[in-house]
């Protein structure tokens, strides 16, 4: 693996504001989640060639990197030294533009061309808990599914655990039913379909919605309970006694815990779920170091900002089981990602350098006077 090497000259930064695709939502934990979504980017230009990605880089460590050797940033092993990965998106998209490859190329990932991920729709979301009928309610989450299906998804998200918080509890898990059944039988056998339940289900009630739920062939299950190897050993014995073969997936919030893929290699957990921005690429990496040649499946985690879509597609070729890419479609002024299609439930990825985005120069320069900084 090549390095290229130079010395940075200057780091900027600044927030674009995005929207979705259509309004969100509660969860089973949050309220209403609207459709604006900010997000930070980062350019770095190194010898007078500029990369750019999300980054949470801090303008004090931004400063403490002007003038550092880019190959000093760099393991032996050609990784991203841990204390310079908050800079691992800007630095992976400048590498690309100087070798003039994809980043999944210049990791080291073969695929054929192009290049299609599987992708799943994550916006299902509680939308419709001002309809007390359970009809009309199924009714419109049904319709929501099929403007995915219409915009070429085949497989799909739906947020549950609305007797967590939103609903009495016995009928919010019969909602939950309601509607997972529904989607099912609006979207056809065709289609994947998972649920979240973002905690707030206890093994009992994650017993009671999957057995209830058995028809919809759910692919997995994510965040049922709050993690307790338990628990999980429990669940996965029901499950095999009742014949459900739903995956269990988890991560989202327990970034740093080491104990989580150890459990995943005892199989108490089949999906581990760190998400692509805030647990890194090239910590992904490192995770995936420790699970080859296990039957463990990493489907990063990505909610909040469109970047993370365009960062899991390069990094699932690197990954030995790969799931999806968790889709959250948003537009962002400023940044053209009119390279990648999503194409029969892939996302297409362009043959471009880098992560094959542009960054428009006028509008990110607004921003970032006015939202961020330069050094």
């Amino acid at each position: 693996m090549h390095m290229p090497n130079g010395r940075i000259e200057r780091i900027e930064k600044a927030q674009l504001i995005g929207e979705r695709w259509r309004e969100i939502g509660c969860n089973a934990r949050k309220g209403h989640h609207g459709k604006t979504v900010p997000s930070d980017i980062v350019r770095v230009t190194i010898d007078g060639v500029a990369g750019f990605g999300w980054s949470k880089l801090s303008k004090e460590e931004a400063e403490a990197l002007i003038g550092a050797s880019v190959r000093d940033l760099f393991l032996p092993n050609g990784r991203l030294r841990p204390e310079y990965r908050n800079i691992e998106y800007p630095i992976l998209d400048w590498w690309g533009q100087v070798s003039r490859q994809p980043v999944y190329t210049l990791m080291g990932g073969a695929a054929p061309l192009p290049l299609r991920v599987p992708c799943y729709e994550t916006t299902l979301y509680f939308d419709e808990l001002h309809i007390d009928d359970d009809r009309e309610a199924v009714a419109r989450m049904q319709a929501r599914a099929l403007e995915g299906w219409n915009a070429g998804f085949r497989a799909f998200k739906i947020k549950v655990g609305r007797g967590g918080r939103h609903m009495p509890l016995d009928r919010g898990t019969k909602r939950d039913i309601a509607v997972i059944n529904g989607i099912r039988q609006a979207l056809g056998d065709q289609a994947e379909i998972m649920i979240d339940a973002n905690n707030s289900y206890n093994l009992n009630i994650t017993k009671e919605v999957l057995y209830a739920t058995a028809d919809a062939r759910i692919t997995f299950v994510e965040e049922p309970f709050y993690e307790d190897p338990i628990l999980y050993e429990e669940l996965k014995t029901w499950m095999a006694k009742e014949s459900l073969k739903v995956l269990i997936a988890d991560g989202e919030g327990l970034i740093v815990a080491p104990q989580l893929i150890d459990w995943a290699k005892q199989g108490w957990i089949d999906i581990i779920q760190y998400d692509i921005r805030w647990h890194g690429f090239y910590n992904l990496l490192d995770v995936e170091d420790r699970i080859r040649g296990t039957e463990v499946i990493q489907a990063p985690h990505n909610y909040g900002g469109p970047y993370g879509n365009y960062a899991s597609c390069h990094i699932a070729p690197l990954m030995e089981r790969f799931l999806y890419i968790e889709w959250d479609e948003v537009r962002l002024p400023g940044l053209d990602a009119s390279g990648y299609r999503l194409v029969d439930g892939k996302a297409e990825v362009p043959d471009l350098p880098g992560f094959g985005l542009l960054l428009d120069e006028e509008r990110f320069a607004a921003a970032a006077a006015t939202s961020g900084w330069a050094v």
